[in-house]
């Protein structure tokens, strides 16, 4: 995106929204992103970015730990690692080693979490977790980036060979103390280390006894340190070792980081993702404080923000307690420029300085405070004429400055521009002003550019009706409480309350007469009429907040009802399931006493010759008297009124039980069981008791 002038980013306060973004940064990759920070103008890349931040978002809100933890600066060592003959200290090694441990867990996590996070996870797709710089380092140093004494058969012979050493002069050393101890040759401290040489503390009248190297003396003189004689050829052996230990260290780590030379590449990759990463939770961290979303992407310039805030603004509000006033706003083809007017220190420009700022914010892949609905168009250009512009350098006055800025407005502005003026035509006198103003504005509308501009002249409001594409917008202003409500309402201009905002600063009462008597008729009756009109709009929208309450309450009231009514179906519910386990219980005493008669009538059928009476007994168990009765009168009815056609049962067809020779409709088959529909109310059923019949026409 072209921006004019080169400051408009740092005049639309962006660079306030950088600083907040770096104290989010754990890393000098992301910092040094943020520095570098780019606005988008092709719409695939600025939603790609907005995905980003908007994924690491909801990771960050649901709680998951992204494993992206390396915060170490190496660019160093992969500088290192690319010169050939370099060599990486085992602390150097363990942070590389690190780095890739870290590229590891990131590659892992996305593969644990099933692309939940396509676009995240895209970043990474090109990346490679190479197990090699792990064995590498692992079979070198330790988890402290110490050399292992295996690292090198070699180093681990000098090792061995200087610790037996070492054993060895420690116990001379030890002999010796205890013998210049008996003969009271000692000082109180007894020893100590001078030139990487251990010493005893000898008085200084016996130094010429203790036979050995004189290494120094104390402050008083009163104390020499001797290196013994007994320990001078172990020592000179043990410090030989120490310098082919150190000789064969510096060799392994040459080695090793020669090969890990080869995977520098990779190196290289596994730290920019891991800045890249670390860039994008601090977007999303950004985000949840100020409550941002991603707003509905659209090719074409246009803005809809819908119950937007200034970011900065919200956290200052936020931290105070305080609540800020959302802005809705709307330029697209038809309606391209819009002109505030109101009074002094009432959110104009702050209004106009929301829309630039979250403009630049979605270009650059931020998410922005608004609600989810606000849609936001790509720009090409973004121009700016915010502040005094007044230049010594080029001796240009605050007017003239204006001017060069109009000028460049009109000689690139174009369709895909989006430009934001404050106070257009100030600095010159009122009626040429205005008259230069109303020209500009003109020329910006025929151009199809897309902006806000803030200001008093009444032509510029009156103008909004006349030319196409324009339209005015006004700060809201209490009179009664003298105080403005930073709150746009688009459509009609706004008073500039000059009278009001007099007697609210406090100027005498006719010092303020006379200046009304001073105005020109025609124009104070037109800032008189607006005057009016908003008044009666703030009276409107305290109207409006008192129903939203009213509203409010009743839906309050209206969730007390359903919940009762829900607790009320829950006890109709239990009522019947405890009917229903009442008739389950009753069915199985039944069943019981059944099973019982049952036992009884096999046993009389095995004993008994009259089987005829048997057979009476089970017909009277299986059958009451009345239900024979009944059922025979079904089957008679169903004789009347059907004709039994037979055949396999399809979904539609009327069917008739074979037992109660009850008729309804077939529902729905379900292998063996069917859906049978008697009056309104439907049954499961075996399919094989009911028979297929079709109602007799009547005669």
């Amino acid at each position: 995106m072209n921006l004019y002038p080169a400051h408009a980013a740092e005049a639309l306060e962006f660079n306030k929204v950088c600083n907040l973004l770096k104290q989010k940064c754990r890393t000098d990759a992301a910092r040094d992103a943020v520095d570098t920070i780019r606005f988008h103008t092709h719409i695939d890349h600025v939603k790609k970015n907005l995905l980003h931040t908007h994924e690491f978002k909801m990771i960050l809100e649901g709680g998951d730990h992204f494993p992206n933890d390396f915060t170490r600066n190496v660019q160093k060592e992969l500088k290192l690692l690319a010169v050939q003959g370099s060599v990486l200290d085992g602390e150097q090694l363990l942070t590389i080693q690190y780095l890739a441990f870290n590229t590891r867990d990131i590659l892992v996590w996305f593969k644990k979490n099933n692309d939940l996070f396509p676009n995240l996870r895209s970043l990474s797709a090109g990346i490679i977790y190479e197990k090699q710089i792990n064995d590498i380092i692992a079979s070198v140093v330790d988890e402290h980036g110490n050399v292992k004494d295996t690292a090198s058969a070699e180093l681990l012979n000098i090792r061995t060979e200087l610790a037996a050493l070492r054993q060895k002069v420690r116990r001379t050393f030890e002999g010796v103390l205890r013998k210049l101890s008996k003969l009271g040759y000692l000082a109180d401290i007894a020893e100590g280390f001078l030139n990487g040489r251990r010493v005893v503390a000898v008085l200084a009248e016996n130094k010429r006894i203790v036979r050995g190297i004189l290494h120094g003396e104390s402050d008083s003189q009163r104390t020499v340190f001797i290196e013994p004689e007994e320990t001078i050829e172990l020592n000179n052996d043990a410090a030989s070792l120490e310098r082919a230990e150190r000789k064969e260290v510096q060799r392994i780590l040459a080695d090793t980081t020669a090969r890990l030379s080869h995977y520098q590449p990779q190196l290289d990759a596994y730290y920019q993702l891991s800045g890249t990463y670390d860039f994008i939770r601090a977007r999303a961290l950004f985000a949840i404080d100020m409550n941002g979303i991603m707003p509905i992407l659209n090719p074409h310039p246009g803005i809809n923000l819908v119950k937007a805030y200034h970011p900065l603004l919200y956290l200052n509000y936020k931290q105070a307690g305080k609540t800020i006033v959302p802005l809705d706003i709307t330029l697209d083809r038809k309606d391209r420029i819009l002109i505030i007017s109101g009074p002094n220190a009432g959110g104009k420009t702050v209004s106009m300085k929301t829309v630039g700022l979250l403009q630049l914010m979605t270009q650059a892949g931020l998410l922005i405070p608004a609600a989810e609905n606000s849609e936001i168009g790509i720009f090409k250009q973004l121009m700016i004429h915010i502040g005094d512009t007044q230049s010594i350098e080029h001796e240009l006055s605050t007017y003239s400055a204006h001017l060069r800025d109009m000028k460049y407005f009109m000689d690139f502005a174009n369709g895909k521009t989006l430009f934001f003026i404050d106070e257009l035509g100030s600095g010159s006198d009122p009626n040429l002003g205005g008259a230069f103003a109303e020209a500009i504005v003109e020329e910006l509308a025929s151009k199809h550019a897309v902006g806000i501009i803030t200001t008093h002249y009444l032509n510029l409001k009156v103008m909004a009706g006349k030319v196409q594409g324009i339209m005015n917008g006004a700060m809201a202003f209490d009179e009664a409480r003298l105080e403005p409500l930073y709150q746009l309402t688009t459509g009609k201009p706004g008073s500039s309350y000059t009278f009001a905002i007099a007697q609210r600063s406090g100027l005498p009462y006719n010092v303020i007469e006379r200046a009304r008597k001073l105005t020109e008729r025609g124009h104070f009756k037109l800032d008189k009429m607006l005057h009016h009109t908003e008044q009666q709009a703030v009276r409107l929208s305290e109207k409006e907040k008192e129903l939203d309450i009213l509203l409010k309450e009743n839906k309050s009231l209206k969730k007390n009802y359903e919940e009762l009514t829900d607790k009320e179906n829950v006890r109709q519910q239990q009522d019947t399931l405890r009917l229903q386990n009442k008739i389950k219980k009753e069915e199985l005493d039944y069943l019981r006493d059944t099973e019982r008669k049952f036992k009884q009538i096999i046993n009389d059928w095995r004993k008994t010759e009259n089987k005829q009476e048997v057979i009476d007994s089970a017909e009277k168990v299986l059958f009451k008297k009345k239900q024979v009765q009944v059922n025979a009168a079904a089957a008679k009815k169903a004789d009347k009124n059907y004709d039994i056609l037979g055949g396999l049962p399809k979904t539609g067809d009327l069917v008739r039980n074979k037992t109660n020779h009850q008729v309804g409709t077939l529902k729905e088959v379900r292998d063996k069981r069917a859906i049978v529909l008697i009056g309104h109310m439907p049954f499961n059923v075996e399919l094989e008791d009911w028979i297929v019949v079709k109602k007799k026409e009547k005669k």
